[in-house]
């Protein structure tokens, strides 16, 4: 990513006292520079039903090998703007060619519509005039917020779809293994928040950062409540993913092999 794009980019909705009460006009010579860079987008008007034709065209292009690579790729680099790759790629990589009205949800959860609703996702028939920015800059700064909605799936592949020539290292491989340890370290009862805290020793990353990893790896089915008896009431209101998750759960070898095998 161009560097100078992604400052514009952080520049505009970020201080060092946090988020800015109006974003930067989108228009301007920085602005124009960054949009040239493909890092930041004039507004977007489109429909569900062109997005998952979209999400179709790229799956077959993008390989959940790729995705795999570029999330090891980030563990050490920080280049935590390519980790939802993988979330992205798993809640969308099963959704079949449909139409927003084809099938209705009879009890939505996420969506209305009854495709979107069964892989998790959350989307509206059209998106109008849509801020694009606002996504890529929860993308950069954090790795991603809004990871189970359909446009920001279509975003995130779309751009991860341009970038190339990602190779993990030995260092990769430790701080896989050592998250993976962390997760079998928890006690039972133990929540997401407390796995959060044990992957503060073992990966470098701020909170928030850890807290996204989390939510990628339960879009994923790397982080998922089984059939199990809950060892604590409710779950915890920061996850959405993961927020029935506790200790005892573990994580899947069946979604960790999938993934990442080729890795360990």
């Amino acid at each position: 990513m161009d560097k100078q794009a992604e400052k514009i980019l952080l520049d505009t909705f970020w201080t060092s006292a946090g988020w800015k009460s109006s974003p930067d006009a989108f228009s301007g010579e920085n602005f124009d520079y960054a949009k040239s860079k493909g890092v930041m987008f004039d507004p977007l008007t489109i429909t569900h039903d062109e997005i998952v034709l979209r999400l179709h065209e790229l799956h077959q292009r993008i390989t959940k090998e790729r995705v795999a690579a570029v999330f090891m790729h980030s563990l050490s680099t920080k280049k935590v703007y390519w980790r939802s790759a993988l979330s992205s790629w798993a809640l969308t990589s099963g959704l079949p060619v449909h139409t927003y009205e084809q099938r209705s949800s009879v009890r939505p959860n996420y969506s209305s519509c009854g495709d979107c609703d069964f892989h998790r996702l959350m989307s509206d028939l059209e998106y109008v005039n849509y801020d694009l920015n606002v996504l890529n800059f929860e993308r950069v700064k954090w790795g991603g917020i809004r990871l189970n909605t359909l446009l920001y799936c279509w975003l995130d592949l779309e751009l991860f779809s341009k970038e190339e020539g990602f190779e993990s290292t030995a260092e990769d491989a430790a701080i896989l293994s050592r998250m993976l340890e962390a997760v079998q370290d928890c006690a039972d009862h133990e929540s997401a928040r407390m796995l959060e805290k044990r992957w503060k020793e073992v990966i470098p990353s701020s909170k928030n950062e850890r807290d996204v990893m989390m939510e990628i790896w339960g879009y994923a089915g790397l982080l998922v409540p089984r059939d199990t008896p809950r060892k604590r009431r409710g779950g915890s209101h920061d996850y959405n993913s993961v927020a029935e998750w506790q200790g005892n759960d573990g994580y899947s070898q069946e979604a960790l092999e999938f993934y990442f095998g080729a890795f360990l």
